[in-house]
């Protein structure tokens, strides 16, 4: 007999939250997200998906017509040029922000205006399974609550993370080169926030419970608007002890157990996706025991494809095919060749030699691709993403741009 909704959110809120009422932070979550305690729980080990789905990544405003809203002509795209093609489409990051494309959220629960309307967005919903980004690592420096934050009041006071420029924090996996912690003026003083993208995406702290609620709230909107594909950006990072690697931790994992129990609970048929950029044996730990992602991404496939394709050698594309663990039923892989970001060099490590990754970014260089980086504990700055259009990637190979190809003359008509 499955356990009763409240009780297991309980007992995963008791590994996050030891020394808090986590019987009171349970009713406070279901009744945030309106779901009674005794609810029953969708079948175990179901498939949301089959081999026949297809999901289109895009932005917002990718595809524009004049007079109209890009959302509203991204909806009539789909439906007269890829409705028997593609059955889910992710639009990426759609609300108000201030950096990143979209990845630095200024508001939660808004649509950009520039784009559209969250009618515009439950009309795609309709014809489509839609896929959001849940950017829920960190927040942008310029959204309300963190203005409340410098101003010390809620709702924001406490949302941040904060750290302390005394602590030994070498031991913190980073993704990129810039400071970790960011200064900042309050009316209490100086602070120092945490950052582990950019000083203007700050981290926010899952320490403090409210955080937690307030994502189940915009959970639940997101939801109602049609949503039933949820990416959790950046999740990797979600909760900081300074003295460990900051990335991957126990309570992270629980956490995304939490979400999963709560949106699986309101809506049978959604989907958890974790976006974790990171090397192959850590990227399938968030699978957990089929209970916290229902899909990882198959982050290592992008550069050994384009590895295999610049080379002619597909000895390693092979060998980590072969050696991928068949996903539960309940949890799947979603293979992709290229996305936003570009081709992620992380997930490499362990499968290509130093010197075939560095083979494979000059390649890519000499493409126009440029590659950004990351800083390790011990100081050295190694390559993260090539950021290169998968076009412009496979423009040539290894040996360098092949000849092209004689034009024929039925091509182009007669004199």
């Amino acid at each position: 007999m499955s356990q009763p909704l409240k009780a297991k959110l309980v007992g995963m809120l008791e590994v996050v939250y030891p020394e808090l009422d986590c019987d009171f932070l349970a009713e406070q979550l279901l009744g945030t997200m309106d779901l009674a305690p005794n609810r029953e729980p969708p079948p175990a080990h179901q498939n949301n998906w089959d081999e026949s789905d297809i999901v289109l990544i895009t932005y917002a405003d990718t595809v524009q017509r004049e007079g109209e809203k890009p959302l509203q002509t991204l909806h009539r795209f789909l439906t007269d040029c890829l409705a028997e093609t593609v059955s889910a489409v992710h639009i990426l990051p759609f609300f108000p922000y201030s950096s990143d494309d979209g990845f630095s959220v200024m508001d939660y629960l808004a649509v950009n205006e520039s784009h559209g309307s969250w009618g515009d967005v439950e009309k795609i919903a309709g014809d489509f399974k839609l896929m959001a980004d849940l950017v829920i690592n960190h927040m942008s420096a310029r959204s309300r609550w963190f203005e409340n934050f410098r101003k010390r009041v809620d709702p924001g006071k406490d949302y941040f993370f904060e750290g302390n420029p005394k602590d030994d924090l070498s031991a913190v996996v980073r993704p990129r080169t810039s400071p970790l912690l960011t200064p900042v003026q309050t009316e209490d003083g100086e602070r120092y926030v945490w950052c582990t993208f950019s000083e203007d995406q700050v981290d926010l702290n899952f320490a403090n419970p409210k955080v937690l609620i307030e994502f189940a709230g915009i959970i639940k909107q997101y939801l109602e608007h049609g949503v039933v594909m949820f990416r959790l950006d950046a999740v990797a990072f979600l909760w900081k002890e300074p003295g460990t690697p900051c990335i991957h931790l126990q309570q992270t994992h629980e956490l995304i157990k939490i979400l999963r129990l709560l949106i699986e609970h309101h809506t049978p048929e959604a989907v958890v996706i974790t976006e974790t950029n990171v090397p192959n044996r850590e990227n399938l730990t968030y699978f957990g025991n089929a209970n916290e992602a229902h899909v990882i991404y198959n982050f290592s496939l992008p550069p050994l494809l384009i590895n295999t394709l610049v080379t002619g050698n597909c000895r390693h594309l092979k060998t980590w095919l072969m050696s991928m663990p068949p996903a539960q039923m309940g949890t799947t892989y979603l293979n992709f060749i290229a996305s936003h970001d570009g081709i992620g060099m992380r997930p490499t490590d362990g499968l290509l030699e130093e010197d075939e990754k560095q083979r494979l970014i000059n390649t890519m260089e000499s493409f126009g691709g440029k590659v950004s980086y990351r800083r390790t504990a011990d100081g050295r700055d190694q390559p993260y993403e090539i950021n290169i259009a998968l076009w412009d990637a496979l423009k040539g190979t290894a040996e360098g741009f092949p000849a092209l190809p004689p034009v024929c003359p039925a091509a182009i008509g007669p004199d």
